[in-house]
């Protein structure tokens, strides 16, 4: 049975791919992206295509007859407040039209769509559970969370078996784009492991959500797997994650390069701190119920996020 990533050259894209090809007993991939991949797999299984998931013969001729489609593509935080209408393009537009394609053709589609925390209002309780109320500041957290409104909706009609799974911060993209105001955290792996100096700008001991790149793409891979019978109605909902203070987080990178002469110093930012160092305990029950994985702990996240 044919699987389709869309947004497949992103960073967990990527990595998801790598997992699904690794097991001999998959099907055709058919791996969409705007972008042209860095270098070629070799695998026969493979179809890799460079073009717009909105456009409606790629759909027939790549995505149409897939038994499984991860939605991975999106614009992200900081591009999606600079550039509205370019967001809602992508987030709302495209993927809605999407949905209502992968319906009339065949309602048994698994869709897996790659949601974010950025839906949670602000400022979180003390503990974020699944009954925790939604109410996003920024535009790409409230397009994320329409579309989650919409693929459970469609899951309650029986017009497609989608479900949406919350992200807190992937970890580490090297060169994380500079435009995302998250970037701070996947810089510091890299500069420590290359013994770059570096500030961040927040404290010490704000503390933040975290998941290693790995362990967000075996998520991915098991939502695709996971029977509609076992989903039920939960069809939108916060993957696993730890809840790291910076100083934890760094500490876990020196005992990863222990040989690094990179200093880490703190210049804390107001909007940043408040963005993404103020986050309280999380409990993921219905993901933790349905089998989703966790990094084990601080030095397990690190040693999965490279």
């Amino acid at each position: 049975m044919k699987t389709v990533i869309i947004g497949a050259q992103g960073f967990v894209g990527q990595r998801l791919a790598t997992q699904l090809l690794a097991d001999e007993a998959a099907g055709p991939l058919v791996l969409i992206d705007r972008i042209d991949p860095a270098e070629e797999r070799q695998d026969p299984r493979l179809t890799t295509i460079a073009g717009d998931f909105a456009d409606p013969d790629l759909f027939d001729t790549h995505i149409a007859g897939a038994s499984t489609v991860y939605l991975l593509a999106s614009i992200l935080g900081g591009a999606a407040e600079a550039n509205y209408a370019l967001a809602r393009s992508v987030n709302l537009d495209a993927t809605l039209t999407l949905i209502e394609r992968l319906r009339d053709l065949n309602p048994e589609t698994r869709l897996v769509f790659a949601s974010t925390i950025a839906v949670y209002a602000k400022p979180m309780p003390s503990l974020v559970t699944d009954a925790t109320p939604t109410g996003p500041t920024m535009v790409y957290g409230a397009q994320k969370l329409m579309m989650e409104v919409a693929i459970a909706n469609f899951a309650a009609r029986g017009w497609l078996d989608g479900v949406s799974l919350r992200l807190s911060g992937v970890m580490a993209r090297d060169g994380a784009d500079a435009r995302l105001k998250s970037a701070f955290m996947s810089r510091v792996f890299y500069a420590v492991m290359r013994g770059e100096d570096i500030v961040l700008p927040v404290h010490p001991h704000s503390r933040t959500w975290l998941t290693s790149v790995d362990t967000a793409a075996a998520n991915f891979r098991h939502a695709g797997q996971l029977l509609s019978s076992s989903l039920g109605t939960a069809r939108a909902f916060t993957l696993p994650a730890l809840c790291l203070s910076f100083e934890e987080l760094v500490e876990a990178l020196f005992r990863r390069f222990p040989e690094s002469r990179s200093k880490v110093s703190y210049e804390p930012e107001e909007e940043l701190v408040a963005l993404f160092g103020s986050y309280p305990s999380l409990a993921t029950e219905t993901a933790d119920h349905l089998g989703f994985f966790r990094d084990a702990d601080a030095d397990a996240l690190v040693a999965r996020s490279f």
